[in-house]
C-alpha cells in the first residue's frame, strides 16, 4: 500500500493525469492517424476518446505497471469499436489537415497512408502494432485478443496485400 505526503502526491490526482496525457497524447494521436489511414480528425477523436475512457478508471490504471502500454490497448481497441459500429455516411477521402509535411518524399507517405486504408481495419491494426510501435507477437495479441498464431497469419497476410497495392502504387510513383 502506498502511502502519501504532501510531497508525495497521489496517483490518482488529476494532475497526475494532466502530466500522463501530455506526454502520451502526441504518440496516440500519431498511432492513431495510422490506424485510421490517415485520417486526422479521426485520429485526435480516438485519441481524446482513449484519454477520456483513461480518466474515467485513472485511480486504476495508474497504479498499473505500464499505463502507457494499456492506453495503446485501449486507443486500438477505440478504433476497433469505431470501425464496426461505423454506420454514418461518412467516407474517407484524401484530403489531410492543414498541417505541413516535413517528409522528405511526402508522395510516398500519402501512397503508404492510401494503401493502410485499403486494409481491413483488424489487419491495419496488428501492422501498427507489430511494426509502428514495435511490439511483439505476444504482445499484438494480447492487446487485440487474438492468439499469437493468429497475429503471424495476420501480419503476414496484410504485409502480402500491402506489398500487391505499394508495387502498383509505387511503380507509377517512379514514373513521375
Amino acid at each position: 500500500m502506498r502511502h502519501t505526503t504532501e510531497h508525495d502526491p497521489a496517483p490518482d490526482r488529476p494532475a497526475d493525469f494532466l502530466e500522463f496525457a501530455a506526454g502520451r497524447g502526441p504518440h496516440l494521436v500519431r498511432t492513431a492517424f495510422l490506424l485510421t489511414g490517415g485520417d486526422a480528425h479521426l485520429a485526435e477523436d480516438l485519441a481524446q476518446e482513449t484519454l477520456g475512457r483513461m480518466f474515467a478508471r485513472w485511480r486504476t490504471v495508474s497504479r498499473l505497471a505500464n499505463p502507457a502500454g494499456y492506453a495503446q490497448t485501449t486507443l486500438v481497441n477505440t478504433f476497433l469499436t469505431h470501425k464496426r459500429r461505423q454506420s454514418s455516411g461518412e467516407h474517407v477521402t484524401d484530403t489531410f489537415s492543414e498541417t505541413p509535411v516535413s517528409d522528405a518524399d511526402p508522395l510516398l507517405r500519402l501512397t503508404l497512408l492510401r494503401a493502410l486504408a485499403q486494409l481491413p481495419p483488424q489487419d491495419r491494426a496488428v501492422l501498427v502494432l507489430r511494426f509502428w510501435e514495435d511490439r511483439s507477437v505476444e504482445e499484438t495479441a494480447a492487446a487485440l485478443k487474438l492468439r499469437a498464431g493468429a497475429v503471424r497469419t495476420r501480419s503476414g497476410r496484410a504485409l502480402e496485400r500491402l506489398r500487391s497495392v505499394l508495387g502498383t502504387e509505387l511503380a507509377e510513383l517512379a514514373t513521375k
